[in-house]
């Protein structure tokens, strides 16, 4: 009788732990994986987003002044593809943590080598690349889950943004692309393909020598004269250089050109670009 009842007994703890192990349910604090194209690459963002659930946060569930994961469950990562410069410091490409000590009127955001972060106390600051001071800045709403978003991204810059409850902080992002795609520019003019449209388009939308995009879009308009989209860029190029008939004349011819493929979306830049010269 004895064997027979230690025998149920063992097969109830078995069964018990069969059904824990199969039983799936929602984590409290979903994790978020966020890839942004930057740059010449990108940046990826690994953390874990508590809710408000009720809770006072700032300065009561994550106190001011203690340093805080910026987040909940997993350390919070940020993988650069490329190196790039926060706070006036220019940090090499690879994987770092990102932690934060809140305050009432300043937070200090914190971009450390270390990727393992979740409680306060294996926090060790010898290992900090850059402390970036922030001023927070009160939501006119609330913001339930904890957010980390990427905004206002630019060629070369960003803003990385926390909001939570009523509370935003971001901090910027740069990177130099700049020297990167002269390089490009240059190697790839010595080959026998010219990329004359992205290099002119390039130069155009970056301040740099406007006579050199001029001929190259010239130079990509003879390799294909029905290139209506080359044609508006190089009426806008002439507008630039003070050029204002030219480059009405150019956005007419651009007009037909869209016109003949359809594209109507083109039409109505050229358009706009007559009537701003005019």
């Amino acid at each position: 009788m004895k064997h027979l009842l230690f025998s149920l007994a063992i097969m109830g703890v078995l069964s018990q732990s069969s059904i824990a192990q199969s039983l799936k349910t929602p984590s409290p604090s979903t994790p978020q994986y966020v890839k942004q194209d930057f740059g010449l690459s990108s940046i990826e963002l690994s953390y874990s987003r508590p809710g408000i659930k009720g809770r006072k946060i700032f300065g009561d569930l994550v106190p001011f002044g203690k340093v805080w994961r910026t987040g909940a469950n997993q350390a919070t990562t940020l993988t650069f593809g490329d190196a790039v410069t926060i706070g006036g410091t220019m940090i090499p490409a690879g994987k770092y943590g990102l932690l934060s000590i809140p305050g009432a009127n300043e937070w200090t955001l914190i971009i450390t080598h270390q990727t393992d972060v979740t409680s306060a106390a294996a926090y060790k600051p010898d290992q900090d690349i850059v402390r970036i001071k922030a001023t927070p800045q009160q939501l006119p709403f609330s913001v339930e889950t904890f957010t980390i978003m990427f905004g206002n991204v630019l060629s070369s810059s960003c803003d990385l943004q926390l909001l939570w409850d009523n509370t935003f902080v971001s901090f910027p992002i740069t990177t130099d692309i700049d020297s990167k795609v002269m390089t490009q520019i240059d190697n790839a003019m010595n080959k026998d393909t010219h990329p004359y449209f992205a290099a002119a388009l390039y130069y155009l939308e970056n301040g740099k020598d406007l006579n050199k995009a001029l001929e190259w879009f010239n130079q990509a308009i003879a390799q294909d004269p029905t290139a209506f989209f080359a044609v508006y860029q190089k009426a806008r190029c002439l507008a630039k250089l003070g050029r204002k008939q030219e480059a009405i004349t150019t956005a007419k011819l651009g007009i037909d050109l869209a016109q003949k493929a359809g594209n109507a979306d083109y039409v109505a830049l050229n358009q706009k670009l007559i009537s701003s010269l005019q």
